[in-house]
């Protein structure tokens, strides 16, 4: 057998089934998103490798974006994340928008990451955020959003749980240990990597860039106290909030959370899976107020979160909440019994279109059984046939493939008929 060029590693090919899952998918965060009256949006799959590299961390920009320099000698990238556009076009147009601003958006994104369960290299994002409110009570709308997504995908408290930190909070923490400013950043990255390893060598690491045996000890009893956010008239006021708007049970308190960006400078929260084998994070997001600020446009206030479909579909798979979707659009075939009748069944075919019922005609004059074979395997419910006598007599043979009954009826009729066997279905 000849060989076949494979697609590029870290891709995905979408066959029918695997598409109907990404629609579905889409359809899901486009209701949960329009259910809070945020509005779609989208921005070019390339951008200037600069609005990236100030903002985002060397990592992201030196070793995971893909990067080449065009015909005119620009360094141009595909995106790896949505944020920098997004401060970018509300830079362009800042005193035309209204505000606050509610936007969403759901497309392809591309990072040079080694393949594997639940990473790829190209992948799809769900992004929203909620510009120009400073205030936990936006942070925790945004947190709510997530909260209404697990639950419209299926999720309950007891599978899936988003953790909430606060930055601020954090650097006051860090301040009662005596923590040097210059080293906030290493300490963030350090609590950012707690969950990801070992005790022995976090605590080794925590030593090795400067933290005294007190201040680790510190540190390690901040991150273990869940009751901690208390002390934090931000946090007090963002879980009373979601208490208020109903998804208090999805969300908990976890000092462990920091984000690796560096650009969130508030609340920060991520969603994980708590029933499964899935460890990496569902979605993640926070608060990032000076970032318009820093490309140009004037400062204002923002929070939202971003969910790739790789990890959510994984899990949505493991606790079997994927939904059965049908494989054909069309309900209804239209056999093609012999040459002479091809156009009559063509043209039956168009006149069920025209009144809003999608159909396939089969495209060839072949065997009724192998062509009730095809719409029983594509998931149809009805099946049309027009032969001789039905030509002759202006009628059409209706059989309802789930009960496996069938009736001759009037031509005008079909339309009525097929209507009332897909409503019983």
């Amino acid at each position: 057998m000849k060989k076949t060029i494979p697609p590029v590693k870290g891709t995905r090919d979408f066959y029918p089934e695997q598409m109907a899952l990404r629609t579905w998918l889409y359809d899901t965060v486009r209701n949960v998103s329009e259910s809070f009256g945020y509005q779609e949006w989208d921005a070019p799959y390339l951008e200037s490798l600069d609005l990236y590299a100030a903002k985002s961390g060397d990592e992201l920009v030196k070793k995971q974006s893909y990067v080449f320099t065009d015909r005119g000698g620009d360094e141009i990238t595909l995106r790896p994340e949505l944020t920098p556009s997004l401060t970018r076009m509300i830079a362009a147009r800042q005193n035309e928008l209204i505000f606050p601003l509610r936007w969403w958006s759901f497309g392809p994104f591309w990072r040079y990451e080694r393949p594997g369960r639940g990473r790829s290299r190209e992948f799809f994002q769900w992004n929203i955020d909620l510009l120009g409110v400073k205030s936990p009570e936006a942070d925790a709308e945004m947190v709510a959003v997530a909260a209404a997504f697990l639950k419209a995908a299926g999720l309950t408290p007891t599978q899936a749980q988003i953790c909430v930190n606060n930055r601020t909070f954090m650097d006051a923490e860090f301040d009662s240990l005596g923590i040097f400013p210059e080293k906030k950043a290493e300490v963030s990255g350090l609590v950012d990597r707690r969950e990801k390893m070992e005790a022995k060598p976090w605590e080794a690491n925590a030593l090795e860039i400067g933290l005294t045996q007190k201040q680790l000890d510190g540190l390690k009893s901040i991150l273990d106290d869940s009751e901690r956010w208390k002390k934090s008239e931000e946090l007090v006021r963002l879980f009373e909030t979601l208490e208020s708007l109903g998804v208090r049970e999805y969300v908990r308190f976890d000092p462990n959370i920091m984000r690796g960006l560096l650009y969130y400078t508030g609340t920060v929260f991520e969603a994980f899976d708590i029933s499964g084998s899935v460890k990496r994070a569902i979605l993640g997001g926070g608060r990032y107020d000076n970032l318009l600020g820093d490309v140009g446009g004037e400062p204002l206030p923002a929070v939202g979160f971003a969910m790739g479909d790789v990890v959510i579909n994984l899990i949505l798979q493991e606790l079997k909440l994927l939904p059965t979707l049908p494989i054909s659009p069309a309900k209804v075939l239209v056999t093609a019994f012999s040459s002479e009748l091809l156009m009559d069944s063509m043209s039956l075919a168009a006149e069920l279109r025209d009144l809003g019922i999608n159909v396939t005609c089969y495209p060839e004059p072949a065997k009724l059984p192998k062509q009730f074979k095809f719409a029983d395997r594509m998931g149809m419910r009805v099946v049309l046939v027009i032969g001789p006598d039905e030509a002759k007599d202006g009628k059409v043979t209706v059989k309802n493939l789930t009960s496996g009954t069938q009736e001759t009826i009037a031509r005008s009729k079909v339309n009525e008929v097929i209507k009332k066997i897909l409503e019983s279905q």
